[in-house]
């Protein structure tokens, strides 16, 4: 299976990048989950947490929210208005 690189940023500041296996976002459509070889999309995000799952099966959360989601070549970007890591 193949990997994703994924990136969430904010308006000011980078959240978080890096390799992944799998990507769930809230659009203003409803949750979509992302993964290698998803066809190419662009997404308005809804209020909400994106989870990254990481190659190692770690889960990375972060709340986003007035922005898109872009998804191509196996490259994911979010990029929020606001967003910051959930703990």
């Amino acid at each position: 299976m193949g990997e994703l690189t994924v990136s969430v940023v904010a308006a000011d500041h980078e959240v978080w990048s890096g390799k992944a296996s799998q990507i769930i976002a809230r659009t203003t459509e409803g949750e979509i989950g992302i993964l290698p070889g998803h066809e190419p999309l662009l997404a308005i995000l809804g209020a909400g947490e994106v989870r990254v799952t990481t190659l190692d099966g770690a889960v990375i959360k972060a709340n986003a929210d007035d922005g898109f989601l872009s998804f191509e070549n196996d490259t994911a970007t979010v990029v929020a208005r606001n967003a910051e890591l959930v703990p």
